[in-house]
């Protein structure tokens, strides 16, 4: 029996932002979809305006995973994760461990297909799934603020320099085009 898909499927109980007062939760399948599709987008864009010849689908598709080994981790807070070298390394190791478990729980025939999914091989992939990652987190921050939760206006400065510092011309593209809408009401998008 094989128990990866059964493991997948728990992503939607484990939470984000566990060191936040959030004025709604955020679990780790509904964040990669988010992530899913904004990384599908900046593929497009890159694809469009600025020469780039990435599959869109198969970001995507890694973008899905991105957060798999959550699943047996959790998710780290952020301050945690980088507050210095020597963890940070440590829990790529933990994640690197927890994907590898998880392509076990996988037919042999399949594992070669999951795992470049699971290990962000491809770097311009992994490049796109990163700031799509960090859009998804921006975009989080700006709703909490719409709701009046201060609590997120240091982590929106943050996410937004961490954003910038890609220096990547789709996620300038996007924010330009598309990162307003984020603080606007229902009624005020019509």
């Amino acid at each position: 029996m094989n128990h990866f898909f059964a493991y997948v499927s728990r992503m939607r109980f484990i939470d984000r932002w566990a060191l936040m007062r959030n004025s709604y939760t955020e679990n780790i399948q509904e964040h990669s979809h988010m992530v899913a599709v904004l990384a599908h987008a900046l593929a497009l864009i890159r694809n469009r305006y600025f020469g780039g010849h990435v599959d869109p689908g198969a970001v995507a598709v890694a973008a899905l995973y991105h957060d798999a080994s959550e699943i047996f981790t959790g998710d780290l807070p952020t301050p945690i994760k980088y507050y210095n070298p020597a963890i940070r390394d440590s829990y790529k190791q933990v994640e690197s461990v927890a994907c590898d478990r998880l392509l076990g729980m996988l037919p042999a025939e399949l594992r070669p297909d999951y795992e470049p999914l699971l290990k962000e091989e491809d770097p311009e992939i992994r490049e796109l799934v990163k700031a799509a990652d960090k859009l998804s987190a921006y975009v989080k921050c700006l709703e909490e603020l719409k709701a009046g939760n201060l609590e997120f206006r240091r982590a929106a400065e943050q996410t937004k320099k961490a954003l910038d510092a890609f220096d990547l011309p789709e996620v300038t593209y996007f924010m330009e085009h598309f990162g307003d809408s984020f603080k606007l009401t229902l009624d005020e998008m019509e």
